[in-house]
């Protein structure tokens, strides 16, 4: 008799396997529809006060996030005596035409969402002694940013990831630097994207991957040649779903 997948087994398999290509799934929906995110939200005042005085509002729970809770990943990696905690740098780069995102493109050697785009961030270490501890020193160690010129203006919820990661996302203020010198173990590329366009909507597509246990959205930002998505695009997603109340 074929056996039913419990919760955990179908948590499990929502990670992506080995050569998954995310932009071949099909796009489901866009958000076209949805309330676009003020001007003034989009420049340093405006987002400083809406992080540090934020109004009410509900951070979006991708299915990411619901298999993760559904297979208690983390409880699990946790009981097992594995590090759970991270956290990442969203750094928001000064530059006259607007904020621009800083991302990173991963190597394809890596274990965990190898080849994928990210902010720069990792687990966090012992010494750490908060999460702007640990994105500040990743984000040095990856990519070479100089933590002085990084102003942390807030945090995000935490993001849950199939990795088994609690991933809490700083919010940084980023002086430009002239070049970044990347970790080459971990980071193939750094670029920007320009805020306003990474927190329009219109720029957000929906996209439905089907499997064996059933289907799994994502989120997916597309610009030129890079194709965000997944862990990524769900804390874009939720700094737009703050931001736009």
């Amino acid at each position: 008799m074929p056996k039913t997948p419990s919760p955990e087994d179908y948590a499990m398999n929502v990670a992506a396997p080995p050569g998954f290509d995310a932009q071949a799934v099909p796009i489901h929906e866009t958000c076209a529809h949805e309330k676009k995110v003020a001007k003034e939200f989009l420049e340093p005042a405006g987002l400083k006060l809406r992080l540090q005085s934020p109004p009410q509002w509900e951070p979006e729970i991708t299915d990411e996030n619901r298999h993760v809770i559904a297979a208690d990943i983390i409880a699990k990696r946790e009981s097992a005596g594995k590090v759970t905690k991270a956290a990442v740098l969203i750094p928001l780069v000064l530059k006259e035409g607007g904020l621009s995102v800083l991302l990173t493109q991963r190597t394809n050697h890596l274990r965990d969402h190898a080849g994928q785009i990210s902010f720069p961030g990792g687990r966090m270490d012992p010494e750490d002694q908060s999460p702007n501890d640990t994105a500040l020193r990743e984000s040095q160690e990856e990519i070479g940013l100089d933590p002085k010129r990084v102003e942390i203006i807030g945090h995000m919820p935490q993001y849950l990831t199939v990795s088994g990661y609690s991933v809490t996302p700083v919010v940084g203020l980023v002086q430009a630097q002239a070049e970044y010198v990347l970790d080459e173990f971990e980071v193939a590329d750094v670029f920007e994207v320009p805020l306003s366009f990474l927190l329009d909507p219109a720029n957000h597509q929906v996209r439905l991957w089907q499997s064996e246990q059933g289907g799994r959205r994502f989120y997916s930002m597309p610009y030129e040649n890079r194709f965000i998505w997944g862990a990524t695009a769900g804390m874009l997603r939720n700094l737009y779903h703050l931001l736009k109340v």
